[in-house]
């Protein structure tokens, strides 16, 4: 018979070998492997600035992916993340240029981020038009839009407490001051997907639409949620970018 120790000791070897056998834990080893590596081989990789502009090279990426999480998980997709944060980006420039104040105008992108991820949901969660589809089309329609507001022309007259802000790290410890705020971000949507019944039930819609409607989970809600806070989140790195690069242009963020 086995004693509560030799109990204990199985259930926390079971919950180690758990960990390890999944595939965030198999990425986590890779991108640590990857690392170790690149300091060895690379001259100067581990050198405090590298982290910096690591970091802030990977940040508008990161904001919009973190929505995309969710849209991906409940099987939908939106691939105009990239022009809505150009048409913010476009919209950013313009408004300051014009005298508009400088939190008014976050304001106001964040709102025109919101509305293009609205536009995506109602097309897709009520229409009824696959989500490739739709955000195609609105790839095209925002980047015109972002060409129509600012045109060729490039602005790059923005307070210079807001670039050091973003640009800036503490000290010489190379770890970005937008760090802080993107580790929040993880934790939110970290926290949205795997502890709450919204998040829980986006994989349940991912397996199945006709199975999670039939336990009760509104699965147009669930939708627009998604593609709504990813409209959000392009809006937010094209401000970051705008203010990291200390550009607005319509071609921010192509690609």
């Amino acid at each position: 018979m086995s004693t509560p120790t030799q109990t204990s000791s199985r259930d926390l070897m079971a919950s180690i070998r758990r960990v390890f056998s999944s595939r965030d834990s198999h990425m986590t080893l890779i991108l640590i492997l990857a690392i170790v590596v690149a300091t060895i081989l690379i001259p100067r990789f581990s050198q405090p600035r590298t982290l910096t502009f690591l970091t802030l090279d990977v940040t508008a990426t990161l904001l919009m992916a973190l929505p995309m999480t969710l849209v991906m998980i409940n099987a939908d997709i939106d691939l105009s993340v990239a022009s809505t944060a150009g048409l913010v980006s476009a919209s950013f420039g313009v408004l300051v240029q014009s005298g508009v104040g400088f939190w008014a105008s976050i304001a106001i992108c964040l709102f025109i981020g919101l509305a293009c991820g609205l536009v995506n949901a109602f097309m897709t969660a009520y229409v009824g038009l696959p989500a490739l589809a739709v955000t195609i089309g609105t790839l095209a329609l925002y980047r015109g839009l972002a060409l129509v507001v600012i045109g060729d022309q490039s602005i790059s007259d923005f307070p210079e407490w807001a670039t050091s802000a973003v640009t800036g790290s503490f000290g010489s410890t190379g770890i970005p001051y937008m760090a802080i705020p993107v580790i929040l971000f993880v934790i939110l949507f970290w926290l949205l997907l795997h502890k709450t019944p919204y998040g829980r039930g986006l994989f349940a819609l991912g397996y199945s639409k006709q199975a999670a409607e039939f336990v009760g989970i509104d699965t147009k809600r669930s939708r627009v949620i998604a593609l709504t806070l990813s409209g959000l989140m392009a809006a937010l790195a094209g401000i970051y970018w705008t203010l990291r690069y200390s550009a607005a242009k319509a071609d921010n963020v192509e690609g």
